[in-house]
C-alpha cells in the first residue's frame, strides 16, 4: 500500500464573479501564471505560491462586492514588494488603502503595502514572512 502522507497546505480561494476575466487580470497585475481553468474554478500561482480563484454558485459563499465588505486580507511575502504593488496599481488595483512603508516588528524592518484588486479582495505585500520562528519575539 503507498504512503499518501503529505504535509498539510493553506490555501485561498479567492470569490470573483467571473474566474477567467479574474485569471487574466491576475495574471497582469501580478504575474500569475495559470495552473489549470475548469471555467469556475481557476489554479493559479503567484511567484511560486498558490491560490484559487472561484466564482460561488449560492453555496455559503460570495464576492466582497456582493457582500459589500470585504472578508479576508490575503497577504503575499515577496522579494520586491514595492515592484509588486507598483504592477498591480498599474494595472488597476487601487493603491490608497494601505501606501508602502517600513514597519518595526520584533524580527527586524519589514517593508509592507497594499491594494484592493478590482474584485474587492485586500492584498497586502510585504518582503519578509511572519510565519517561522523569530527568537526573541
Amino acid at each position: 500500500m503507498a504512503n499518501d502522507a503529505r504535509d498539510p497546505v493553506i490555501s485561498v480561494m479567492l470569490a470573483v464573479s467571473d474566474a477567467s476575466a479574474a485569471a487574466q487580470w491576475y495574471a497582469k497585475a501580478m504575474g500569475a501564471n495559470e495552473l489549470w481553468n475548469l471555467g469556475g474554478v481557476v489554479g493559479m500561482t503567484v511567484e511560486g505560491a498558490p491560490f484559487f480563484l472561484g466564482e460561488p454558485e449560492n453555496n455559503g459563499w460570495d464576492t466582497p462586492s456582493s457582500l459589500g465588505s470585504r472578508t479576508a486580507r490575503v497577504e503575499v511575502f515577496v522579494h520586491d514588494p514595492d515592484r509588486f504593488i507598483e504592477r498591480a496599481v498599474g494595472a488597476g488595483a487601487d493603491g490608497t488603502i494601505d501606501h508602502i512603508r517600513d514597519h518595526e516588528v520584533p524580527w527586524g524592518v519589514h517593508r509592507q503595502g497594499g491594494f484592493i484588486d478590482p474584485f474587492g479582495h485586500l492584498w497586502l505585500v510585504g518582503d519578509r514572512s511572519p510565519l517561522s520562528p523569530h527568537p526573541g519575539s
